[in-house]
């Protein structure tokens, strides 16, 4: 296939005029991977309009996205009327007039392109550039010419490392012994009671050793039994198992019960620090050696341990500082993976075997030391009778063993001792270690020896290496302390790609509308579903016939890709008292709805028919059967797909992507956020097992940035889980946040149970936000984060997490300058705003969306896992936040009344000095007025550079003082968790709004008190009051009129700043006179 990118130059408007009789003869000079290529001139137009089509060949379809698409406006000289009137050719260059450089990462497919305006940039500082280009961008694959390559014979070759196993069920989760009962405090968090309980002390739990999986059968060699008997294989002599017995696997007790058909890999025990996993999308690289560490001192706060057990900053664990002068231009390049610590493993390919006998259901074991796993059973692919399997382990390698057995059973064996088919033993000291960037191993045939006395059984392919979490094969290898491997390996997930619908109602005709009850109007409106979204339209404005009607109204819906849902329209009417009637509907599907990519282009409007049915509009008779549908009227539509807004499924102000929908509208990125979850520590027990004798948590640890979701593995009974995953995300406006919380997987047991996942969710173990706006470039830190969850009972601390983060990015001051000074949000979001109301049924709406395609996934990330990190419950009330808003403000203000304050002390001469050297500055700036703004520049600069001592060290979690949460009150908690209480409590919280709502009224009619006193000084609602005060503006004009301003101002200042001996203390003369101005508060009810 060869890939060729196509650009369309459309037209272009408001150039600059560049040829002294007030236009320009423009061109385009488009530059793609060495190609480049022109217009035709359009001659004296300052919004030419050129239509041309030019395609580029595509090298590297690999690293499109890396390619930029320079395209250049120049101005012809040659139509300059002093060239064209001598007759000459052109004198000198052309006039420049804008560029705009597009990345691959924009380019859109073909089908989904569509007509963008680029703003025009400037070459230089003292370019004079404006206008804009309209381009149409997309890419498309065709056919390379040539002789088809000739098929691959039909040989049984090993396939490669990366290559995807063959097609084979899915995996069964293994089936559990039991249930276990979540704790108390698991309760509280996901369900709350409806009584609060009990208040109790909250320690943090001691870490819990590793729960072990139920032994097959104990024997006198461990839990697993003896080790494989020995066999003859490639690192000494290995002897057959008796004829008589089952070769391996058997205790004093007897043989163990044959295993199910398909099973799972079986850890036998999970020490700390057991392997991680990783997904495909995350590159990886060598240890970075410019990685340097420092320790960062704590201070320990003053109010003893009570604040540290709810502190909210994060405790410093080491900051990494890395000064590297990699540029991150678009794509980001592969980060460095030395955030996390590397763990060590042993990872086993197993691909398939040959020449053994037939089987049902043959299996290969994999043992290492105290770790057995198994496989699920082969297939016979090709139909040559060789199983295949191409699966790998991933076997923690913390302690390194001596050997590794790999040995290969038939599943449908009668009896153990019937069943071993052969095995290979390998000596791990041997063992090639692979480091990255290093290619995949390729695997190798090994003979199997033991399943006959004496006898090679065949031959079996596999690859055995060691390395990390960092390796290729990780992610999808069946780790050891993953025992439910479909429900706990580490996932990316991407949200689905949202649009805004806007159907505009314009109007209907030939419509069939009864006439309503005498004395009551037409009430036609129309009703539009998407999905379960739902809108409804005004009344109508009906015309004197009662036919036609108008609205002229604009609903909006969330859609989501793949665009297969049917808008459906209905058109009701309600004049009736009883049941409103359906006087038509129709069905638009929304993939043939126009996109629209900005304001400035015009989408036409459609008439639809409408169907019905006789019984619709009245009609006499009985039941005969379904009616055919008929013609019952037109609606006139505008619809179209928004790609110009930002869908908002966050909240505002933790949202972490504001680009478009569009990707045609997208900017390059600035650069890349690194993510390192290393694990957490002293997590509370929110499960027990073994009837409740012991408590464990099955911790995984969810991030979002952007449309991108990471989910690392599921560590399965630890309370101290170690993760050690790292990821990346492209940064497109550093004034985002990263969100990332701590689960409790639930989804498995129920799974592994047999029920319904719905039944069962996940529980929240607490959560953190980082902007990335607070983090220094190239700077790498780390800390642990406090888990805070506000229950019925108060504030708890769930335990803490352990996250290393680092934005790194190449922008330059002017980039950085361009990014902040530009409008946070996509364009059409301030051409055509989008009400509060509105928004807010539309982020509900796109949360349910985000939430419903999560779901579908595998493993599945579950409504309130979405909920809970998209904070869908911002904006409930909540007396706990408005306490916190309040305080905010105060806050806010706090430094206008510190300068009151000392204004107050200034004028009342407490520090002389002070007052004496204000007197003296005060002189100067009234002197020299022109002083007084490059004076107050200096002092805020110098403010900034002293505070910069005092900056955060790193980012900051969630703070519990801030919020409130450490001094709320219980029944604020039980109005904030219970919204539907009984009656009594009810009424008592109603009195209680009722007294807090009359404080704001009361402030609200004196803010309008002062108000209407400041209209009554010229109203002459007073006259006595408006005389006086009409004449002293007068008296006041005329001396102000006869002395220099200077001298009033010194004046002016000087009597503010007087002595105490000369004051007054009663209040001033001006102000008596203002409060007795009249208000309009007597004249209220």
């Amino acid at each position: 296939m060869v890939r060729r990118l196509a650009v369309e130059v459309v037209d272009a408007r408001d150039l600059v005029a560049k040829d002294g009789l007030g236009t320009s003869s423009a061109f385009a000079v488009v530059d793609f991977d060495g190609q480049r290529k022109r217009t035709r001139t359009i001659p004296r137009d300052l919004r030419p309009q050129w239509h041309e089509h030019l395609e580029f060949a595509v090298h590297d379809p690999a690293n499109m996205h890396a390619e930029a698409l320079d395209v250049s406006l120049y101005h012809d000289r040659r139509f300059n009327p002093s060239v064209s009137g001598s007759g000459g050719g052109s004198s000198g260059k052309n006039n420049f007039l804008g560029r705009v450089r597009i990345y691959g990462s924009q380019f859109s497919r073909r089908g989904e392109e569509g007509i963008v305006y680029f703003p025009l940039e400037k070459r230089s500082l003292l370019s004079w550039v404006r206008g804009e280009v309209g381009l149409k961008i997309y890419y498309y694959d065709e056919p390379a010419e040539g002789p088809p390559p000739p098929p691959p014979p039909p040989e049984d070759k090993p396939p490669e490392d990366n290559a995807p196993p063959p097609e084979v069920p899915p995996e069964a989760p293994k089936e559990l012994h039991e249930m276990p009962a979540p704790t108390e405090a698991a309760v509280e968090v996901q369900q709350p009671a409806a009584h609060p309980p009990p208040i109790y002390n909250v320690e943090e739990a001691p870490m819990h050793q590793p729960m072990m999986m139920p032994p097959m059968m104990h024997g006198p060699h461990g839990p697993h039994g003896p080790m494989m008997p020995p066999m003859n294989g490639m690192h000494g002599p290995m002897m057959p198992p008796s004829m008589h017995g089952p070769p391996p696997m058997h205790g004093p007790h007897g043989p163990p019960p044959p295993e199910p058909p398909h099973p799972e890999p079986e850890p036998s025990s999970e020490p700390e620090g057991a392997g991680d996993q990783y997904p495909p999308e995350v590159r990886k690289t060598r240890m970075a050696s410019s990685t340097e560490r420092v320790r960062v001192m704590r201070h320990h706060h003053p109010s003893g341990d009570n604040y540290h057990h709810y502190a909210s900053s994060p405790r410093i664990i080491s900051g990494r500082f890395v000064s590297t002068g990699d540029s991150v231009e678009p794509p980001v390049q592969s980060s460095s993976y030395d955030l996390v610590e590397p763990m060590r493993y042993l990872f086993v390919r197993v691909v398939r075997v040959r020449g053994i006998r037939a089987c049902d259901g043959p299996y290969v074991k994999v043992q290492a030391g105290p770790y057995s796993m198994r496989s699920r059973p082969g297939r016979d692919v090709t139909g040559t009778g060789n199983p295949e399997w191409n699966q790998v382990f991933a076997i923690s390698h913390a302690k390194p063993e001596p050997t590794l057995e790999i040995s290969v059973w038939d599943g449908g064996a009668p009896s153990p001792a019937e069943a071993f088919l052969g095995g290979v033993c390998f000596d791990l000291s041997d063992v090639p270690v692979r480091e990255q960037p290093d290619g995949p191993l390729a695997p190798q045939w090994y003979r199997l020896e033991g399943g006959e006395p004496g006898m090679v059984t065949g031959d079996i392919m596999v690859a055995v290496w060691i390395g990390t979490q960092a390796d290729d094969a990780f992610p999808e290898a069946w780790s050891t302390d993953a025992p439910y491997a479909a429900y706990t390996r580490s996932k990316v997930y991407q949200s689905p790609k949202l649009w805004y619908l806007r159907a505009s109602v314009i109007e209907a005709q030939d419509l069939r509308v009864p006439a309503p009850p005498m004395g009551l109007p037409f009430d036609v409106r129309v009703k539009i579903q998407l999905g379960f979204q739902s809108a409804r339209t005004r009344r109508s404005v009906a015309s004197s016939s009662g036919s036609a009607f108008a609205w002229s109204e604009d609903l909006m819906f969330v859609a989501s890709e793949p665009l297969d849902d049917t808008l459906l329209v209905l058109v009701e009417d309600r004049s009736m008292i009883k049941e409103p009637s359906l006087l038509g509907h129709a069905a638009i599907p929304v993939a043939s709805i126009e996109q629209r990519l900005d304001e400035r282009q015009i989408v036409a409007s459609r008439w639809f028919n409408l169907e019905g049915e006789p019984s619709s509009i009245g009609n006499a008779g009985g039941d005969r059967g379904p009616s055919p549908a008929f013609y019952s009227g037109r609606l006139h539509l505008r619809l179209c797909l928004e790609g110009g807004y930002h869908v908002l499924d966050e909240a505002a102000h933790v949202c972490s992507d504001y680009r478009p929908t569009a990707k045609q509208l997208w900017r390059p990125p600035v650069g890349m956020l690194e993510l390192g979850i290393i694990g957490a520590c002293g997590l509370l027990p929110m499960k027990t097992k073994g009837g409740g004798a012991k408590g464990s948590t099955d911790a995984y640890c969810v991030a979002k940035y952007g449309k991108k979701w990471v989910r690392t593995r599921t560590v399965t009974d630890n309370l101290s889980p170690r993760w050690n995953e790292q990821y990346t995300w492209q940064v497109y406006d550093p004034c985002t946040v990263l969100t990332v919380a701590v689960f409790d997987n639930w989804r498995m047991f129920v799974a592994g149970a047999g029920g319904d996942e719905q039944q069962r969710q996940d529980y929240r173990i607490g959560k953190v936000r980082v902007r990335v706006s607070t983090l220094e470039t190239n700077r790498a830190y780390t800390a642990s984060y406090p888990l805070l969850v506000l229950l019925r009972s108060g504030l708890k601390k769930m335990g803490e997490v352990q996250l290393a983060v680092r934005f790194t990015s190449a922008a330059q001051l002017p980039d950085t300058w361009a990014t902040y000074t530009s409008p946070l949000l996509p364009r059409m979001h301030y051409l055509r705003p989008i009400g509060v109301a509105q928004q807010e049924a539309l982020r509900g709406a796109a949360v349910r969306t985000v939430a419903t395609w999560l779901g579908r996934s595998e493993p599945p990330l579950g409504p309130e896992v979405v909920r809970y990190m998209l904070d869908v419950d911002a904006h409930t009330w909540s007396v706990r936040r408005a306490k916190a808003n309040w305080f905010r403000i105060m806050g806010v203000l706090a430094w206008a009344v510190g300068l009151a304050r000392w204004l107050d002390g200034v004028k009342r001469w407490r520090n002389p000095s002070t007052t004496v050297l204000v007197h003296a500055l005060y002189l100067v700036l009234v002197w020299y007025p022109e002083l007084v703004v490059p004076t107050a520049s200096l002092y805020v600069f110098m403010i900034g550079v002293w505070y910069y001592r005092f900056r955060p060290r790193g980012p900051a979690g969630m703070d519990a003082r801030l919020s409130q949460a450490d001094t709320v009150d219980g029944d604020e908690l039980e109005e904030e968790f219970d919204p539907v209480p009984p009656p009594e409590v009810l009424r008592m919280r109603y009195e209680r709004l009722r007294t807090l709502a009359g404080r704001v009224q009361r402030v609200m009619g004196d803010v309008a008190a002062q108000g209407e006193r400041l209209q009554a000084l010229v109203s002459w609602r007073d006259p006595r009051a408006s005389r006086i005060f009409v004449g002293v503006c007068l008296a006041v004009a005329v001396a102000l009129y006869a002395m220099p301003p200077k001298m009033v101002a010194v004046a002016g200042g000087f009597y503010y700043l007087r002595h105490p001996m000369f004051r007054d203390p009663m209040p001033p003369p001006a102000v008596n006179f203002f409060r007795r101005l009249p208000s309009l508060s007597d004249r209220l009810l």
